[in-house]
């Protein structure tokens, strides 16, 4: 189900576009589609025709995102793993600071080679509805204020889905455009698309490192666009709409925490409208790579600091419940398909 079949299912009931908006900013904001206002009862504006027909629309929609669990941490956030309505699961996880990280597809067909949710391939895209649906859980728990588009999935490979959730969310959500973080590893048809939505989102690239040939071994499966010709693109797209891109650094020790890749940092980063996100591998037992050492994270973010780069540090939320972005699901996976085994 995506958001425009929503609107046609209350158009089908008779409900107008003022009618629709009502219902649809209800379910937003997770309350119950006939919620009424302060000033204005529900059976007072809604046509009886749509009445009758909310309760089945609401069963629907409840049945699109199920939590299955969820996974407290230490730091305030949540992790939940949410149940779709025809089996499959993906992840969400609940922000400090009113915020929700949301899953755009089932698996990934980018194959990150530090990222649990590429090893299981792409297994189907997530409509917008169900995108959403995943807001409307988390609002339910605590405020949402912002949301950020950074969960199992590359974005930009089911974009008509995820640009229709952010518009939704964008103007019916009451969340501000730039509360609104697209992440990608850089498709081209991202800086063709958003510059044209009426919600224009923030964005955080997928950058990892200044080497063209390491980040095609790190990103397999991306477009081939170099570390200079991806900030190129962003800082477009930043002048446009006049808030910074957010590049992301996932630290790999020995491998893009060296010297020769701050020294580079600083060259691309000269004058750009932008800040650099550097978040600290999710290691794990068995892992093939690891994070570096303390003493050398503060060391890098020093360096970058003092010399003119907004540079932060964004552990994973979740860390202590071991959820990574699609850590949860495989371990669910994992032992449903062991429970089949000995069933």
């Amino acid at each position: 189900m995506r958001i425009s079949d929503i609107h046609q299912r209350l158009a089908d009931l008779g409900a107008l576009p003022a009618h629709r908006g009502r219902v649809v900013r209800a379910w937003l904001q997770g309350k119950p589609l006939d919620a009424g206002t302060r000033r204005q009862h529900t059976e007072h504006f809604l046509p009886l025709s749509v009445r009758h027909g909310l309760p089945q629309l609401a069963e629907e929609l409840e049945g699109l995102a199920r939590v299955r669990s969820s996974h407290p941490a230490g730091d305030g956030s949540a992790r939940l793993l949410v149940d779709l309505a025809d089996g499959q699961m993906v992840e969400s996880v609940l922000l400090p600071r009113d915020g929700v990280c949301v899953s755009t597809q089932v698996g990934c067909a980018v194959g990150c080679r530090f990222c649990m949710t590429g090893k299981s391939g792409l297994l189907r895209q997530v409509s917008s509805a169900e995108i959403v649906a995943q807001v409307v859980l988390a609002r339910r728990q605590r405020p949402v204020k912002k949301v950020v588009f950074m969960g199992m999935g590359e974005p930009a490979h089911n974009l008509d889905n995820v640009l229709e959730a952010i518009d939704v969310l964008g103007t019916d959500g009451g969340i501000g455009h730039k509360n609104l973080v697209f992440s990608t590893v850089g498709d081209p048809r991202v800086f063709e698309r958003l510059p044209q939505q009426r919600v224009k989102p923030a964005l955080a690239l997928s950058l990892h490192t200044t080497k063209a040939e390491l980040r095609e071994h790190l990103l397999p499966k991306a477009p081939k666009i170099t570390p200079a010709e991806l900030m190129e693109l962003g800082e477009t797209y930043a002048r446009e709409v006049g808030y910074p891109i957010q590049y992301q650094w996932t630290l790999l020790k020995g491998i893009n925490d060296g010297q020769d890749e701050l020294d580079e940092i600083l060259r691309l980063f000269k004058g750009k409208y932008a800040v650099l996100n550097l978040i600290p591998f999710n290691s794990l037992e068995g892992d093939d790579y690891q994070r570096p050492d303390g003493e050398r994270i503060v060391q890098i973010v020093r360096y970058l600091h003092s010399r003119g780069v907004l540079t932060k540090v964004r552990n994973s939320a979740g860390q202590d419940v071991e959820g990574g972005c699609g850590q949860l699901r495989a371990r669910a996976v994992d032992i449903v398909n062991t429970s089949r085994l000995h069933g």
